[in-house]
């Protein structure tokens, strides 16, 4: 079978660090905004489960009700987590995500061994867990398990992120001395298409402090 390279196209970086989590901005790549591969966010904490970790990866930000049951992910465009486990800033596990659209699918390959790092990927490893992306109309989410209890969600979601972008925009202008409290929702009222992994600690490896960054990729 032919491998499949795909190049980056933007990231979004956060670090675990007893407990702390540092998380992407919107907008932090200008060069994609408005495309399929437009990260706006990446979470990562502890599951119900105290021995699982969540990944989430946050595309195609800014979609209005109206837009979002057209929005789709795209199956040219790689969404890979990289996870650091010996604190070395170099990727030593991927998960990466991919899209099928003739079957509306998302397949979850790894974690797995990258054989290259950096700016280039190919798919690692086999599938170890797929699920049907769930329609923006469905009330009930589709969850899929796969191998080794990974767990996998992906569709469209209300954004989680926070902020209060006109009140940031007029302390940077001297207008304003600090935030409200409560403040503006920038975002309130727009939707992302979220992917969703959940995955055991132990499969992860290492034992401090896990490196965590997202990227989508494209295929060429």
């Amino acid at each position: 079978m032919k491998q499949k390279k795909f190049f980056i196209a933007a990231f979004a970086v956060a670090a675990i660090i007893t407990g702390s989590i540092i998380a992407a901005d919107h907008i932090d790549a200008p060069a994609v905004t408005g495309q399929t591969s437009d990260i706006t966010d990446m979470y990562v904490f502890r599951a119900a489960d105290p021995n699982n970790l969540v990944l989430v990866a946050n595309t195609q930000g800014l979609l209005s009700p109206g837009s979002t049951g057209a929005a789709s992910f795209e199956e040219n465009t790689l969404i890979e987590f990289n996870i650091d486990n010996n604190n070395d800033k170099v990727e030593d596990l991927v998960i990466q995500c991919k899209y099928d659209a003739s079957s509306k699918m998302m397949s979850i390959y790894g974690p797995a061994t990258p054989s290259a790092t950096g700016t280039k990927s190919k798919l690692e490893g086999i599938v170890s867990a797929k699920v049907k992306v769930t329609p923006y109309t469905k009330t009930t989410p589709d969850i899929g398990t796969g191998l080794g209890g990974i767990k996998v969600f992906a569709g469209p979601r209300d954004d989680p992120f926070f902020f209060d972008l006109n009140r940031y925009k007029m302390i940077i202008a001297g207008t304003a001395g600090s935030f409200n409290n409560p403040g503006m929702d920038a975002f309130a009222g727009t939707n992302v298409l979220s992917t969703v992994v959940e995955v055991p600690k132990s499969i992860l490896g290492g034992t401090g402090t896990l490196n965590i960054w997202v990227e989508t990729k494209s295929k060429i």
